[in-house]
This record gives structure tokens, sequence and C-alpha cells, in this order.
């Protein structure tokens, strides 16, 4: 370190504690006689914010590193914003083929004689459940790449039936679900844009009472379910050429996509926060407060929008898709914000 000083050349400390006991202090003290900076830094959980406060200080070092050691600083924070874009739109597609996902089987005349209607739903269930899980499992994949995250190792509840804090609990409702006054006014404003089709029709006579019709609609219906999470049902079609069709959903109710949503807004913000240092294991919690309360009146109803049509399998046009998406974005934004309030 003396032979350091004495090339009179800018240098810069950091402090990487390691082990239990804290002597930070004591190495503060004695590199501050060598070093121009000296800086605490965790190489496992340092956050986005302290690697670029880093970059920023070597560039106070020396005149000529300021500016393309801003130039980097600058290229991370807009790739970083460009990354929770792609994200919002990747949960954006995984949403929409959750919500709507139905399993189907085609059974002639005698194997509809010979099964049971319940022996039947559960099969199809169980195929349901197993579809649903693995579409998450991949829609988790696909952030932890995005974010360079190849080989991380993950803790978490699994979309399972019967387990405390698993897609279908009713610890999972409470936790990730939106309370029955949100439900009541994103689904007033879902409801009533849908209603606005009869206006058009009557070419305004109706004076809005269409509108308004579907959004009382809307919002009634989203109110009655909001504190019970209703799965999918098993409907045998009718017989044809000796054939019937068993389905077995798609989802029915829009907490299932709330549940979804907070799961993987979780999820994106644990992995687009941690360190490519870190080798722990990711242990994903519920958290205790849900954020979508942040949104505004038009978000919820963007979301509330997409949940509705894909759960009757609608299929959504680009500017529909594109709203959903700037929805999530801004949901990612709000949890964002809230965990930072929260620490």
């Amino acid at each position: 370190m003396t032979i350091l000083r004495w090339t009179g050349r800018p240098s810069l400390a950091l402090i990487n504690s390691i082990g239990s006991d804290d002597h930070s202090d004591s190495w503060q003290a004695a590199l501050g006689q060598f070093f121009q900076v000296v800086r605490k830094f965790d190489a496992v959980r340092a956050p986005f914010e302290q690697h670029l406060g880093l970059l920023r200080a070597f560039g106070q070092l020396e005149p000529d590193w300021e500016a393309p050691l801003a130039q980097a600083t600058d290229f991370l924070s807009d790739q970083r914003l460009k990354r929770r874009s792609q994200s919002a739109a990747i949960i954006a597609r995984a949403l929409e083929d959750l919500m709507a996902y139905q399993e189907k089987r085609t059974l002639t005349q005698n194997q509809s004689a010979g099964t049971s209607d319940d022996t039947l739903a559960e099969q199809l269930r169980q195929r349901w459940y197993r579809h649903q899980r693995q579409r998450e499992q991949t829609l988790r994949i696909d952030i932890e790449h995005l974010y360079q995250h190849q080989r991380i190792q993950r803790q978490e509840a699994e979309l399972e039936w019967h387990n405390e804090h698993d897609l279908f609990s009713e610890d999972s409702r409470r936790t990730w679900s939106v309370s029955k006054r949100y439900l009541a006014t994103a689904g007033f404003g879902a409801g009533a844009v849908g209603g606005a089709g009869l206006d058009a029709l009557t070419l305004g006579h109706s004076l809005g009472a269409g509108a308004l019709v579907g959004g009382l609609i809307g919002a009634a219906g989203s109110y009655f379910y909001g504190d019970r999470l209703m799965l999918p049902a098993l409907h045998i079609g009718a017989l044809q050429d000796g054939l019937q069709t068993a389905t077995f959903g798609p989802v029915q109710d829009s907490q299932f996509g709330y549940v979804v949503l907070g799961r993987a807004v979780d999820h994106w913000w644990h992995i687009s926060q941690r360190n490519h240092a870190g080798r722990e294991l990711l242990d994903l919690e519920p958290a205790d407060h849900h954020w979508l309360e942040q949104l505004d009146r038009g978000s919820r109803q963007a979301i509330q929008q997409v949940f509705d049509k894909r759960r009757k399998q609608r299929p959504l046009d680009d500017r529909q898709r594109q709203k959903f998406i700037a929805a999530i974005e801004q949901g990612m934004a709000a949890y964002d914000d809230w965990r930072l309030n929260r620490t």
C-alpha cells in the first residue's frame, strides 16, 4: 500500500466484510492513510444503486475517467429500465396463458359411460394444475435469464393444492389477491367499457345506460367473488358423432390472476435486486401488503379487463395488450417503491 501511494495514481479501497465479525471501522482508519477514497462495499448483497455509486466514485478520482464512467452508468440505468419493461411483457404473456388455459379430453361413447364425472374431473384437474405449475416455472426462468441469472437456486411454494402458501390456498389468496373495494372499482371500469358497446349500437340513444349497466354488473360480480378463490369446473359437451369433449377450465375467478401477478412481481423484484455474486438460496415468501392499491384507476381497469377477457377465452388486440403491459410495469414500479419505503 505504501508503494501504491508513492505512485501518485488515483486509488480507491473497498472494504468487503466476510464473516460475522465487523472490523470495518479499524480497516477504514488504516486504509485512509494510503488511499484517497475508502468505501464499504458488500460484493454479494450490494444493490444496484451502490454499484452505480461506486462507478461514480471512480469517476471523481481522475478527470479523464469521469465522462466514460458517466456514460457507463447511464447505459446501465437505461438497461435496467428496459429489462423492467421486458419483464412486464413476459409476465403479461404468462398471465394471458394462465388465465385462459383449458384442459381438454375427447371421449368416445364407451369412455363416457365407463368413467364417472368425479374421476374424470380429478384427472383433468391434476393435468390442469401441472400445466399451470409448469407455465409459472417457465415464467420464473424467463425472468431469471433476462437478468443473466442462469443457475439460480429458488425456494418457493409450488402451484399445488394443499400447501400453506401454494397458489390455490386461502393464505395465498389473502396475501396476493386484492381487496373487495379494489375489485369493485376495477370491475366497474372493465364492465363499463364492455357496456359501451350497447351505446354504440344504439347510436348513443341509450344515454350511457349500457356503460352504466355494464359497469354495475362488473363491479357487483367482482365484489361478490372477492372473498374466495373460485376454481375451474368440469364441463362435458353434448355427444356428437359418438364423441364428447370434456373440459376443465379456464379459471373463472379474476383473483387467480392477481395471485399469479403478485407472485410474479415479487419474484421479479428479488431477481432484479440480486447481485450476480450472490450464491445463497432465493427464498420467495409472501408479502404483507398489496401494492396494487397505489395504481391509478386506468391501470387497474386495464388489468381487470384482460383478466375478464382471457377467462372467457377472448383474444386481445395489440392496443389492449400494450395497455396491459404498461399497467403491469406501473405495478412493478409501485412494488419497487413499496419495498424501498418498507426498508
